[in-house]
């Protein structure tokens, strides 16, 4: 898949900027609204403290861990439904390379890394939807 200009384009290219974040702490009831409020069916989890790793919460956890789990949303904290670590495409990436990890891995999207902090998010969807590569 070479774009008609040869340019190689990279994970930075195509993310969206900007992350969208929670602490671990809050209820899904919490973690729902401010997904509803962000537009957004993703929420990156806080790190603790430095050596930490992020986590995430994706719409299919709050599925899994609170409707189909029949638990209250008010009663289930974010750290036990989300899934931690989270694994981060560095922001240079070929985005050749991260369809592959993404759909390898068997997710949607990943946070973008530049130099130990998180800058965006790319997704599958985000590399079909940018008119540089389709």
């Amino acid at each position: 898949m070479e774009p008609d200009n040869k340019r190689i384009i990279r994970a930075r290219d195509v993310m969206r900027k900007g992350i969208v974040s929670i602490d671990g702490m809050a209820t899904a009831r919490e973690a729902a609204a401010q997904m509803r409020s962000e537009k957004n069916s993703y929420l990156l989890v806080k790190k603790r403290h430095a050596d930490d790793a992020w986590g995430i919460l994706v719409v299919q956890d709050l599925i899994k861990g609170v409707i189909i789990a029949g638990r209250s949303p008010s009663e289930v904290n974010v750290y036990e439904i989300m899934t931690k670590p989270v694994i981060t495409v560095p922001a240079d990436m070929d985005i050749r390379y991260v369809a592959r990890l993404l759909y390898r891995a068997g997710i949607r999207r990943a946070p973008v890394e530049d130099g130990g902090e998180l800058i965006g998010m790319i997704s599958l969807s985000s590399l079909i939807l940018d008119s540089e590569i389709f």
